[in-house]
Order: structure tokens, then C-alpha cells, then sequence
């Protein structure tokens, strides 16, 4: 039986790493290098980083990606301002196992089927992120555009999975930073239309929040918060579960 894994994501912002609440309330953590540092240490499955900012500012900063991956002893998956294939085997050739595609994917599917081809789709990870519409129905959320789109997380979902993408990121918007728990509703619709893993993301407050996103079908959890907060007035202090613990979900 196969490990599950528990990822960390870590929300690059210029040099510097920050935290969201429903992606706002942005507050500065640390210093991106001293957190793998950490995350080394506590021998940390994989780790996610996803630039806030690159697609907004139309750029990617690879010397940084570069630096990371070079202090890194875990595997890690790189997402933000990716545009086109030379962006995706770039960021391959630096080093890293996965490119998650979001924006992009969303703009032009036929990057994920090109990426696949190219990089495997052991690869090609999409990151959807999902809100619910004011009326309550789950819809693709595009953080670049701050909008709502039209978009079924379940289809696209599908789709993603038929243009070749290996993994599914699933990003609650409304409870990213929140502590309020997954939505395991959401983590279950989507798990059950695919065949490809699903990691859950988006409200982890505890190690039970994780098995409960397991039984709901997640294959994987990531978090972020969680691993960066510590108490009720969120002093910043980087944890990871007990290898002992992670085996017992």
C-alpha cells in the first residue's frame, strides 16, 4: 500500500514567502530558502510553491526557482505566470518533478495535452480552484482574472484528465486559510469523476482533517497554513506531521 502523502504549498510572492485568507489578508512568513531548509529536516513528502503574483506580473523569476530547487531534498512541483511549453520544459530542466498549470490551463487546454506529451503526465499537474457562486454551485474560481468563471469543477476535472494531466490539485478558495476544515463534498464529487489523483487543499486546520479528506477520496492533502501557523495568535513556526502520524490516517 502506497504512502499517502502530506504536501505543504508555499505562496511565493517576489522574494518572499505569504499567506492568504480566501486568497486576501496577504501577510509575509519568511524567507522561501529557510523554509525548505525546515521542510528538509522534517523530511517533508514533496513540497508545492505557487508564485502569487507571476501571471499577474507576466514573469518568471527561474534564478529564484533555481535556488530552490538546488537547497530542496524532496521533490518539488512549481505553478504561476506558466505560459507556454518552453515555460513548462524550463522549469522541468531546472530540476523540478511537476508543473502545475492553472491560468494557463484555463486559457489554452492544449497546454496541458502538450506538456503531457512532453514531460509525462507524472508531470502535468492542473490546480483548480473552486468557489462557490452566490448561488451555492461550485465554479472554477481564476485568481489571475479574480472572477468567477462559468466553469464545473466536476467537467473540468474530466476534461483535464482527458487532455493528459497526471494530478489534480483541488484548491478551496472559500477556505484557503480559514482553519474551517476541507470541504469534503467538493473533495468527493471531484475524486469520484476521475481516475487520476486529487490532492485537497484549502482549510486544514488538523492531522484529522486530513484523514477525513482521505475517506472523502482525496489521495493526497496539502495545506498551508497549518504548516506555517502556530496558535491562536498565529506566531509563525514551521511544522510537518510525525512520520509515525502520517502512517496511521
Amino acid at each position: 500500500m502506497l504512502r499517502k502523502r502530506v504536501i505543504p504549498s508555499l505562496l511565493l510572492k517576489g522574494y518572499g514567502l505569504v499567506k492568504t485568507v480566501r486568497f486576501n489578508d496577504e501577510k509575509y512568513v519568511g524567507d522561501p530558502i529557510n523554509t525548505i531548509r525546515i521542510f528538509n529536516d522534517k523530511e517533508a513528502d514533496e513540497l508545492v510553491i505557487l508564485d502569487v503574483n507571476a501571471t499577474v506580473d507576466n514573469k518568471i523569476n527561474f534564478e529564484l526557482l533555481s535556488r530552490l530547487n538546488k537547497e530542496a531534498f524532496m521533490p518539488l512541483a512549481y505553478g504561476g505566470g506558466i505560459k507556454n511549453i518552453d515555460e513548462v520544459k524550463k522549469i522541468i530542466n531546472l530540476g523540478y518533478e511537476k508543473v502545475v498549470l492553472n491560468s494557463a490551463a484555463i486559457n489554452n487546454p492544449d497546454l496541458i495535452e502538450a506538456a503531457a506529451r512532453i514531460c509525462g503526465s507524472q508531470s502535468t499537474v492542473v490546480c483548480i480552484d473552486v468557489k462557490k457562486s452566490f448561488l451555492g454551485q461550485y465554479k472554477v474560481f481564476q485568481h489571475s482574472r479574480r472572477k468567477i468563471m462559468s466553469i464545473d469543477p466536476v467537467k473540468w476535472a474530466k476534461d483535464v484528465e482527458q487532455l493528459g494531466a497526471g494530478e489534480v490539485i483541488l484548491y478551496d478558495v472559500d477556505r484557503e486559510g480559514t482553519f474551517s476544515g476541507y470541504d469534503l463534498t467538493l473533495i468527493n464529487k471531484v475524486s469520484s469523476a476521475i481516475s487520476i489523483p486529487v490532492v485537497a487543499l484549502g482549510g486544514a486546520r488538523t492531522i484529522d482533517d486530513f484523514s477525513k479528506a482521505f475517506n472523502a477520496g482525496a489521495n493526497a492533502v496539502s495545506a498551508g497554513s497549518m504548516f506555517v501557523y502556530h496558535g491562536p495568535h498565529k506566531a509563525v513556526l514551521i511544522s510537518y506531521p510525525l512520520s509515525e502520524d502520517i502512517d496511521n490516517f
